[in-house]
């Protein structure tokens, strides 16, 4: 455990689980520094991304596939201080860096766990950009955007309210989280994924490596896909499902009334389904403040227009599908 971990878990380990004012230690997440002279074309060849559009002042969802196009993982891409950095969730990142390593060859490219050289913390609410401001000095207005400013880096996220992250070295963000903290109410991780449920946005876990191909996950309606970069590992695939075939499945926000956590990667039930199993998967959950659990799925579509939907078994607790705050309509680049 890091330092930072250390010292910004609370001595009380009771959270508040969903403040208007929210304060989050983002250490669930894991973070590759990937530099070099090669970085952004080595990545090109590897990413649904295009990285040319990665700037100091902008961001990007992303996410990497197998050859059959199916994702082995998605992260956020952001730049600082001249190298690329990609966020994903921790238990990915061993993994991660290990396959992406064995495409460097000769290219000018060093991939690292920076996990523990950059503390990220999270803050959200109608509160956030007024007390950050009073922070860290100018923030980004547009989503996506990201600001840095004396070694802190500031992303702005989409969600359902304000949502800013935080990335800087241990010392400053220490400073800066103890300044957060006399306004700002501490709550765990479970929150900010459901502040990523709630804005539509996939995490890939090790449980769906390789359960989607990037459509099926809403990648290319958060613009985490681009159709004219070129080619990339698994890329023919991708393309050929955009313009020649047609989309059987897709991610859906959904409430789920149960106490037990559907983690990812549960499977779903329905009677529309042939021989009703095999109706989707679950990309995502977490504790909602209505009870239940608020979740990501992937869903035949025919399935999610029919109803009738249970998670884990035949038997299980029936879904109850909720809007996303984006169209089904293809997002075109």
């Amino acid at each position: 455990m890091s330092t930072w971990q250390q010292l910004v878990s609370p001595e009380n380990p009771t959270l508040a689980p969903f403040p208007a004012c929210a304060l989050v230690d983002l250490s669930s997440y894991g973070l590759i520094r990937i530099s070099g002279d090669d970085t952004r074309t080595y990545l090109q060849g590897q990413v649904t991304n295009d990285v040319n559009r990665v700037t100091a002042n902008t961001a990007q969802p992303n996410g990497y596939c197998s050859p059959k196009g199916r994702m082995l993982g998605s992260f956020w891409l952001f730049e600082r201080d001249g190298d690329l950095f990609a966020q994903l969730p921790a238990e990915q990142l061993a993994n991660t860096i290990k396959r992406l390593s064995m495409f460097v060859l000769r290219s000018k490219v060093t991939l690292s766990d920076a996990s523990d050289a950059l503390a990220r913390a999270g803050v959200a609410g109608d509160c956030a950009p007024d007390l950050l401001a009073g922070l860290v000095g100018t923030l980004p207005e547009e989503t996506w955007g990201t600001v840095t400013e004396d070694g802190i880096t500031v992303l702005r996220l989409p969600g359902d309210r304000p949502r800013f992250e935080l990335i800087g070295p241990e010392q400053p963000m220490l400073a800066l989280w103890s300044k957060l903290a006399g306004s700002a109410v501490q709550t765990g991780p479970e929150f900010w994924h459901l502040m990523d449920i709630r804005a539509g946005l996939p995490n890939v876990y090790a449980a769906t490596s390789e359960a989607f191909v990037p459509q099926m996950a809403n990648l290319q309606l958060i613009g985490g896909v681009s159709f004219t970069k070129g080619c990339y590992t698994g890329q023919e695939v991708v393309a050929r499902m955009q313009y020649l075939g047609k989309l059987k499945r897709r991610m859906y926000r959904a409430r789920i009334p149960t106490e037990a956590d559907p983690a990812p990667g549960t499977e779903l039930f329905s009677p529309h389904s042939e021989s009703g199993q095999g109706a989707g998967r679950v990309v995502d959950a977490a504790p909602s403040p209505d009870g239940g659990f608020e979740a990501l799925v992937v869903l035949q579509i025919d399935v999610a227009e029919a109803g009738e939907v249970t998670v884990g078994s035949a038997e299980g607790p029936r879904l109850e599908l909720l809007s996303l705050p984006y169209a089904f309509a293809e997002a075109e680049d």
